[in-house]
């Protein structure tokens, strides 16, 4: 241990857990920028070790591994946790009911408890606007949250937790909800989660891109570009520090016209299948007012220009094949698609 503490003398160490996953990925990148020695615990369920930039350090384990989470906090005395790891699959939550809570509520309180021990300096928490349920529009920070799903519940009970070690313990946090993001390193082969991948690996595969009812569902899609340099330099921004904060795009399109803008961003032609209604919000997006007074109003991606980048990407990256989840713990409704 005192070799690693010597070797990062000086050095801001930051984990990031989810690191090899979409987005957190990205935020990695971002933090390494900063000049930060870099710890991603990952294990690699949803992201993939070639997304992990070299000179980032993986650790195989999961958040839900008391021990191990205990261990690194000892071993690398973090000065900030980016927690960016959590099965983010709104629907499919409905049944995987345990699963959903033992990944996405207990590893994070695993986190949370050695953040306090270890006088972590902040805790950057990305939640989701699944929070917010159905509700007026566009949704806003200060309204009461009514999750309908028990990933948002999951999300939820992360906030109001870091929210009680503040006013407990003193550990100060960032929560950012964002929504529906797209981009690179996005998991392609995922067929439960991630609109946008799924859309494209159906049409490099000839197959028809396949829509729940009919389509009408409206979000704002936001580029992951956009969003993940904000998350990682969040931390120098003392006045972010302790607030909930949307973040990602404006502009709202349906399900139904995003099937199109992503067959011009990748050059091909596809059928549209419509298959039964699952239970989920219909209209869901944000207002970024609180985000533009805290960190400046910043440029964003038009969708046709970041589903280009994503497009480029997803063709040198192939087709991806979907992988069933193994453990469903409730069949009744599941869709017909999942099954």
């Amino acid at each position: 241990m005192s070799k690693i503490v010597k070797l990062l003398a000086g050095l801001k160490v930051s984990l990031i857990t989810g690191g090899a996953g979409f987005i957190g990925s990205h935020v990695t990148r971002e933090v390494l920028k900063l000049n930060h020695k870099v710890i991603i615990l990952d294990d690699l369920s949803g992201g993939f070790a070639e997304n992990i930039p070299s000179n980032a350090t993986l650790i195989r384990g999961s958040i839900t591994d008391k021990a191990l989470v205990a261990s690194l906090f000892q071993t690398y005395k973090f000065d900030y946790v980016y927690h960016l790891a959590a099965y983010a699959a709104e629907g499919l939550s409905h049944f995987i009911r345990r699963f959903n809570y033992e990944n996405n509520l207990i590893g994070s309180i695993n986190l949370i408890n050695e953040s306090v021990k270890g006088g972590i300096k902040c805790f950057v928490f990305t939640s989701s606007i699944a929070v917010y349920g159905k509700g007026q529009l566009p949704l806003r920070e200060e309204m009461t949250p009514q999750p309908e799903d028990p990933y948002g519940i999951a999300k939820l009970a992360v906030e109001q937790d870091l929210k009680c070690a503040h006013e407990m313990f003193g550990l100060n946090y960032i929560t950012f909800r964002p929504h529906n993001v797209y981009g690179e390193y996005q998991n392609l082969g995922d067929r439960y989660r991630n609109v946008v991948g799924i859309f494209m690996n159906q049409l490099m595969q000839g197959q028809p891109l396949t829509i729940f009812g009919d389509g009408s569902q409206s979000r704002a899609f936001s580029y992951v570009g956009d969003i993940a340099p904000l998350i990682a330099s969040c931390i120098n921004n003392t006045v972010a520090y302790n607030q909930v904060i949307n973040i990602g795009a404006d502009q709202h399109f349906t399900v139904k016209e995003l099937a199109y803008e992503v067959m011009n961003a990748m050059d091909l032609k596809g059928d549209l299948i419509f298959t039964e209604a699952r239970n989920e919000v219909v209209h869901a997006w944000s207002d970024h007012s609180k985000c533009n007074q805290i960190f400046g109003i910043k440029p964003h991606t038009s969708l046709p220009v970041g589903l280009r980048k994503m497009a480029t990407w997803a063709r040198q990256t192939g087709i991806k094949h979907s992988k069933k989840f193994d453990d469903i713990e409730i069949t009744l409704k599941l869709p017909r698609t999942w099954r």
